[in-house]
């Protein structure tokens, strides 16, 4: 991804999960936004965006943050979200094991108190190690634990998976929480 299509991103992904009114947008109760408004909004915040290069990032965002309708009308954030949105997800089984990377620095609290969603929506968890490794690396050096999504759904915990693949749930309680070797 190119650096300017980087800092697109970013602004996309707190105009869509955070603040849109940051740039006089509301989203609809599933977070959905039409693209016209999005740029005209941009636009008169000082951000102007062409139809070509929000598409471009849309498609070459290695997360898949974003989504369009298949109309191409509309555009929302696939999760993370800290206003309020139903994302209308369907519940759904998730593998036995599941991933989460986090700093190194937050391991004695996360294993102490667990994962909790904070001010977003949900926990993300990852499929597989490499992502969770990625996203813990964010913000310094990285440990990635293993989540036993198994026993969480055999106490009653719900999953959701995102079209981009990344699955969520409100809670990972500490005793469901190991550190990936």
């Amino acid at each position: 991804m190119r650096p300017d299509d980087v800092r697109t991103s970013k602004r996309l992904s707190y105009v869509l999960r955070h603040r849109p009114d940051s740039v006089g947008l509301t989203l609809d109760a599933h977070g959905w936004v039409a693209v016209d408004d999005l740029l005209a909004a941009l636009a008169a915040a000082g951000s102007p965006l062409a139809r070509a290069d929000l598409d471009r990032v849309v498609g070459t965002n290695d997360k898949q943050r974003f989504e369009v309708d298949r109309a191409g009308d509309r555009i929302r954030a696939r999760q993370g979200h800290s206003v309020e949105v139903d994302l209308a997800l369907t519940p759904a089984d998730p593998p036995p094991v599941l991933f989460h990377g986090t700093p190194a620095r937050n391991l004695p609290s996360v294993l102490a108190t667990g994962l909790d969603r904070r001010g977003r929506h949900h926990v993300h968890l990852s499929g597989d190690v490499d992502t969770a490794r990625r996203v813990g690396r964010r913000r310094g050096d990285a440990v990635v634990l293993e989540v036993d999504a198994g026993a969480m759904v055999g106490a009653g915990a719900t999953f959701w998976r995102t079209g981009n693949g990344v699955w969520l749930t409100d809670r990972v309680p500490p005793e469901h929480l190991s550190v990936h070797p």
